[in-house]
């Protein structure tokens, strides 16, 4: 008598807790305007349907293993004996089954067994709302997303998560786009081949679309570029194969916050229909053979806080004023873009800039000293160009910069030795012949010219990519988060 007690105290403990955090559900289906202590009781009593019980335990064991007795462990899954990565709401005094996650989160979490398959019962679960795997299918048991059954969940399944998954492999099935409802569709560092999906683009309440970290080929497909996709906030498909021009429909996505379409294939200009992005803050293009030169119109994109479009034969120079107007950008990387031309003062107009890499390219002319007026640079690439002149930096810029400025390999270009003292000389650099000294070395050897520090952008920038899709917005992470650990 004591036990039962105690367990419908437990019961009713748990359904409170569960109805304080939000979890009840609300709407056509749920009871959204009752009291909370009317809401706490019904949960304490509130049953489960047989057919969605065995659902869930079927659909858990073909991921966990034949061994799994979930109805001697968790007879009430969605009560006083909940199960580690499930979660549950309450639909017309009814407990439902509305989150499942598998995989190595928490010490007792839910992972797969070795044969870990995907059950037919996993598309029984009515109001599954959140569907996620973590490391749950390894190479040696490789599986596909399945082809079939996804509209069973269209009108409730809002996020689908495969990550790091080498096992799951093959190609995104088109008939994800049938699930009306999601909003969120990561799949990340898996083994996934082939194209993406052109039926992805009939998703319109899609905030986040990240298939960074497979294999994938082909073009990106133009109706991504939907202009009904407003609530598009993110796409990632950076680190796969993808060939052919981007399509100028992207330009539609007049929501999309962040762009990562690096480490691809991708060829030709870079459309100006992208100049409509107006909130855009995040546009990664590294490393692709993009051409066309440097767009213009980037400099009216006034949310831009990074802009990465290095390793990309861009050709082209560098636009002489209208720099003014991104105020708020934070890292900008065209090295190894075949820039040529001259450097522009008005560069020195980004107030907000605090890494800066032009190396790697053909650029003539001055240095402007200006560039060490910026009041928050704390990283100045411009090495490996044909730069002449002397460098008119102040010595404090020397020594607060360090090895995060680099200006070697550029053979026209000299620094004044009575301004700058050995310690702090720039790496790589000579002393002005017309200022030096006689009998000093000409090689600027002793003033630590022969020697190039071992820090490059293309470090940097290799450095920051490493965590750059899988990070951020399960998501997209900003070099210049990446740029704070650099400059401490």
């Amino acid at each position: 008598m004591g036990a039962a007690r105690g367990r419908r105290v437990l019961a009713l403990g748990l359904a409170l807790l569960m109805v304080l955090r939000g979890c009840g559900a609300q709407g056509e289906d749920g009871g959204g305007s009752d009291a909370p202590a009317a809401a706490a009781a019904a949960a304490a009593t509130a049953p489960m349907e047989e057919k969605e019980r065995a659902a869930l335990y079927a659909a858990i064991e073909g991921f966990v293993g034949k061994g799994w007795n979930g109805s001697g462990l968790y007879p009430d899954p969605c009560g006083w004996s909940p199960i580690q990565g499930v979660s549950c709401d309450l639909f017309n005094g009814l407990w439902y089954p509305t989150a499942i996650s598998i995989g190595p989160v928490l010490d007792n979490s839910l992972q797969c067994a070795p044969d870990a398959r995907f059950s037919p019962q996993l598309f029984d679960l009515r109001r599954l709302r959140t569907l996620s795997f973590y490391s749950c299918f390894p190479a040696s048991n490789p599986a596909a997303i399945p082809a079939a059954s996804w509209e069973k969940l269209s009108g409730s399944l809002e996020t689908l998560e495969f990550r790091t998954n080498p096992g799951v492999a093959g190609a995104i099935p088109a008939s994800l786009g049938r699930l009306a409802s999601l909003q969120s569709l990561v799949l990340v560092e898996n083994n996934l081949t082939g194209p993406v999906p052109a039926e992805l683009g009939a998703l319109l309440k899609l905030r986040r679309l990240v298939l960074s970290g497979n294999g994938l080929s082909g073009p990106i497909p133009a109706t991504l570029g939907n202009a009904r996709h407003d609530e598009l906030l993110i796409v990632d498909l950076s680190k796969n194969h993808l060939t052919g021009s981007l399509p100028s429909s992207l330009g539609g996505l007049r929501g999309l916050l962040k762009m990562d379409l690096s480490n691809n294939l991708l060829q030709g200009s870079i459309p100006p229909e992208l100049g409509g992005l107006r909130n855009l803050t995040l546009l990664d293009l590294r490393n692709n053979s993009l051409t066309g030169g440097l767009p213009q119109f980037v400099q009216g994109m006034a949310s831009l806080q990074d802009l990465l479009l290095s390793n990309n034969p861009l050709g082209g120079s560098l636009p002489p004023s209208g720099w003014e107007r991104l105020g708020d950008l934070a890292t900008l990387d065209l090295s190894n873009a075949g820039l040529t031309g001259a450097i522009p003062e008005s560069m020195a107009a980004l107030a907000g800039l605090r890494f800066l890499a032009l190396d790697h390219n053909r650029l003539t002319g001055p240095v402007p000293a200006r560039l060490a007026q910026l009041p928050n640079l704390g990283a100045l690439y411009l090495n490996g160009n044909n730069l002449t002149g002397a460098l008119e930096f102040a010595p404090g810029f020397y020594q607060r910069m360090g090895r995060r400025f680099a200006s070697w390999d550029n053979p026209g270009l000299c620094y004044n030795v009575a301004a700058v003292d050995a310690a702090h000389a720039p790496s790589g650099v000579v002393v002005c012949k017309d200022l030096q000294e006689p009998g000093a070395p000409r090689d600027g050897a002793e003033e630590g010219g022969g020697r190039k520090p071992e820090a490059t952008s293309s470090l940097v920038a290799a450095a920051a990519s490493v965590g750059f899709s899988s990070a951020r917005g399960g998501g997209i992470w900003s070099v210049a988060a990446f740029l704070g650990l650099v400059l401490l």
